[in-house]
């Protein structure tokens, strides 16, 4: 159905509803539900699990890729199964090198229309259609958060987390970005800006750790969960 607004264009009734979830389609919920009873039966197994967030686009030849896929063998030896998003990219080389170091390496595919194919190392493999579903099941059984380098998406996820630790909807957990050169402009514009504009508490900035190397990040993990 159409509606006519005040200046006379036409818009669809269901354009603005998230996932075209309106109150008619309530058996939409029965696929929500599903989505989330399959991930709660697979993903226990996995913990404790490290989640890894980073870009799609990242080529295979370049040094964050190597990155990734060094830091899952680590946290594969220092006693963690790995979660990513299941897609190309940093996603990939992380599941990559967890999956070569003989751990679980768990892919949380998204469905979309124009990219992300599921990668071949992921041994433990779920695919979603909501995002909000995958990024609970990504979260639930994590005891740290990484984050690469990223574009909407990674940003999306590591300004969820870490609102969620900041109010207190759930406990303090390491959250790690990798590659100063790459966080250090954000952390600035939030200490020049944010701080400044009561828009943040100086102790926000705390709530995350800004490391160069895989080995940093896990050393950090560790100290930080006293393992």
């Amino acid at each position: 159905m159409k509606q006519r607004t005040l200046e006379g264009r036409f818009f669809e009734e269901k354009q603005y509803v998230l996932e075209g979830l309106a109150a008619k389609e309530s058996w939409r919920l029965f696929k929500i539900l599903a989505e989330f009873v399959e991930g709660f039966e697979l993903l226990p197994r996995v913990y404790p699990a490290v989640t890894i967030f980073g870009s799609s686009r990242t080529p295979s030849d370049h040094p964050d890729y190597k990155k990734a896929e060094e830091l899952g063998k680590l946290l594969v030896k220092a006693g963690f199964s790995v979660i990513t998003g299941g897609g190309p990219g940093i996603m990939e080389a992380a599941n990559k090198g967890a999956a070569e170091a003989g751990g679980y390496s768990v892919g949380l595919n998204i469905r979309l229309p124009l990219e992300q194919e599921p990668n071949s190392y992921a041994n433990l493999k779920l695919e979603f259609k909501y995002f909000f579903v995958r990024k609970v099941m990504m979260a639930k059984y994590s005891v740290a958060f990484i984050f690469f380098p990223g574009g909407f998406g990674t940003l999306d996820e590591m300004f969820e987390v870490l609102t969620l630790v900041q109010t207190k909807k759930i406990k303090p957990i390491p959250i790690v970005l990798i590659d100063r050169n790459f966080w250090e402009p954000l952390y600035r514009w939030m200490i020049d800006f944010l701080i400044p504009n009561n828009k943040i508490s100086p102790k926000d900035v705390e709530l995350f750790k800004i490391v160069d190397t895989p080995e940093e990040a896990v050393d950090y993990i560790k100290e930080y969960l006293w393992i």
